[in-house]
């Protein structure tokens, strides 16, 4: 038997020894062929005299590089989809701006809109706008356009639309989406603990429309983005806020040549005619299919030398970039694992070259616990060198539970912040099992032994435990804002009760320090760190992409030369989108691992539309 069973043993790690050199010489095969492909084509980007930087609006732009496992996917499906992080946006503009090859800008909005929210697109547009005050022009064309897309367009000398294209202009709206009937039909029992009356977060699993707070909470978050919305766009386009006002009141479509009566737009052209006038300003041939161009992920390639890029100083300023849900233990890609987030901090505290740190937050929040380890880290690394925060989209509940003890808070005035509330969900399953025949039965040996069972509702009480552990945080919490935010803890608690603000009203309260981008927060931590200009950045976490470990840049001109498809954001129906609303709440259960069950979390589907 023995001799059978080490025979059977052998066999089976030679078999799995051969598929595994097959699988390698495969793979080589594949790369080698793909590094073949590379190497035939172009050594790196060049820029021509006199070029247009092309902008695709529809680009995936991100806080983060994609993981090397995320891209490997992408790339062995098939498809590919264009992605810069915001930073390297940023930069690239900057290095535009002082670049004399580079005489203009294209925003290119004819595939669609991206993904930001509207403080990335803030920072972006003030981006252009120093771009524009060098001298150099900016061109926008597209199709059809909503706020968003526009709100980053209107920053352009020429604005053009389409002929049969039209303009959306009917003011800012959230609807979210309730699923406590859907439950409640299903047999799923839901109790909420939770501390302060905004805390909306709860609310899709427990009622079936917006409360009284939370409604108002949510009104005058939308308020603020779209004053803003309403002021920026119209100091680019010299148009009073109120007229804006009064077209999203009036008419909130407009056609091509209505939205040029109006002012919204300078030109009403097909695509060949901005095409031609882009030519004029390259001093493009009249025989040319288009004119001098690179597109601004080939441009991200090319050297130079922007804020903090490329410079050559053992001083480092650490930008760490928490994009995602917070989460406890190490988390998975586009997640803050608690864990994994310490260690960053612990590792960059006892590092001597890094003489301050950016904190970049883009999170909702998440989990009350990994919120905590990475806190204490925080505050231990800012004992010894200055902790900025720079707030992206938002930075709420858990988000602003770690930021709240910095040296300094930025934040876009249309960033969501604040949500300082706890709550906790318990899900039970008895109706739904018992409706289908399955009961349970307990044997236990003390009152609170099953009390994690989801086989029927908790007692009253078991809440009041749930509801002790809950305010216990909820006043942790509250000490921590009043702490790091030096503010007195009875003002703390009146601001805080779950609610949600707007950048512009935190700053007014008290909770952020300063209205500004990720490019202000690195400036400021600069000069609390005395470095002059003799530093560099340095990011975390690092995450090496598939195309950076084999072949740097080579791999776009690769898709380009095998003809890879590309994504875009193309626009989805109305039931589509409701649908990927839906699996969106899912996931964001899913993601919900506290070991207490207690959760800083913004509300489930706040989303601006």
């Amino acid at each position: 038997m023995n001799n059978f069973l080490k025979q059977t043993l052998a066999s089976l790690l030679g078999t799995l020894f051969g598929l595994f050199i097959f699988a390698g010489v495969g793979t080589t095969g594949l790369l080698l062929l793909l590094f073949a492909a590379a190497s035939s084509s172009s050594s790196g980007p060049v820029v021509k005299d006199k070029s247009v930087l092309v902008f695709d609006l529809s680009m995936n732009i991100s806080e983060r590089e994609l993981g090397a496992g995320e891209e490997l996917q992408n790339r062995l499906s098939g498809v590919t989809q264009d992605r810069m992080t915001l930073r390297s946006v940023l930069d690239s503009l900057e290095k535009a701006k002082l670049d004399k090859r580079i005489v203009a800008i294209y925003l290119d909005g004819t595939r669609g809109g991206n993904n930001l929210g509207f403080a990335s697109m803030k920072e972006i547009r003030k981006a252009l706008e120093e771009f524009r005050k060098s001298g150099k022009k900016i061109f926008a064309y597209g199709v059809g356009w909503d706020e968003r897309d526009y709100y980053l367009s209107s920053v352009a000398d020429t604005v053009a639309l389409n002929p049969l294209g039209d303009l959306e202009i009917n003011g800012l709206s959230s609807q979210p989406m309730f699923l406590a009937g859907a439950l409640q039909k299903y047999g799923i029992g839901v109790q909420v603990v939770r501390v302060g009356k905004f805390k909306g977060a709860v609310e899709p699993l427990v009622l079936d429309k917006l409360s009284p707070e939370n409604r108002e909470q949510t009104q005058k978050l939308l308020n603020d983005v779209w004053s803003d919305w309403r002021s920026t766009v119209g100091n680019s386009r010299k148009i009073e806020p109120q007229k804006l006002q009064a077209i999203a009141d009036n008419q909130p479509f407009l056609e091509a040549t209505a939205a040029k009566t109006n002012g919204l737009v300078d030109q009403v052209v097909y695509n060949d005619q901005i095409v031609a006038d882009l030519k004029k300003i390259t001093d493009s041939d009249k025989d040319d299919k288009t004119f001098k161009q690179i597109n601004l992920r080939r441009y991200a390639q090319v050297p130079g030398k922007p804020l903090g890029v490329e410079r050559d100083s053992k001083n480092k300023i650490a930008v760490v970039y928490a994009e995602g849900d917070i989460v406890n233990g190490q988390g998975e890609d586009g997640q803050i694992g608690g864990d994994r987030f310490a260690r960053i901090f612990n590792t960059i505290r006892q590092d001597k070259n890094v003489k301050a740190v950016v904190l970049r937050i883009n999170s909702p929040g998440g989990s009350a616990t990994a919120s905590e380890i990475m806190q204490r880290e925080i505050r231990l690394t800012r004992q010894s060198k200055p902790v900025i925060v720079s707030m992206g989209d938002y930075a709420a509940s858990g988000g602003y539970w770690i930021a709240s003890d910095s040296n300094r808070i930025f934040a876009e005035p249309n960033t969501i912040t604040g949500s300082i509330g706890v709550f906790g969900v318990l899900f039970n399953g008895q109706k739904l099992a018992n409706d289908n025949g399955i009961t349970w039965d307990a044997v236990k040996t003390a009152r609170y032994a099953d009390s994690q069972t989801v086989a029927r509702p908790k007692s009253p009480q078991e809440i009041a435990i749930y509801q002790r552990s809950v305010d216990r945080i909820y006043n942790m919490f509250i000490n921590k804002v009043a702490q790091g935010r030096k503010l007195p803890t009875q003002k703390v608690a009146e601001i805080a009760q779950g609610r949600v603000w707007s950048g512009m009203a935190a700053k007014q309260i008290g909770l952020v320090d300063e209205i500004g981008g990720l490019n202000a927060a690195v400036e400021y931590a600069a000069k609390e760190a005395k470095l002059g200009k003799d530093w560099e950045l340095k990011d975390y976490p690092r995450e090496t992409s598939f195309e950076e470990r084999f072949f740097g840049g080579a791999v776009e001109d690769i898709s380009t030369t095998l003809g890879i498809e590309k994504l875009v954001n193309k626009p989805t129906d109305p039931l589509t989108t409701e649908l990927q609303k839906l699996q969106k709440e899912f996931a964001i259960l899913q993601n919900m691992n506290d070991p207490q069950g207690v959760y800083a979390r913004l509300p489930f589907n706040l989303k601006i539309e």
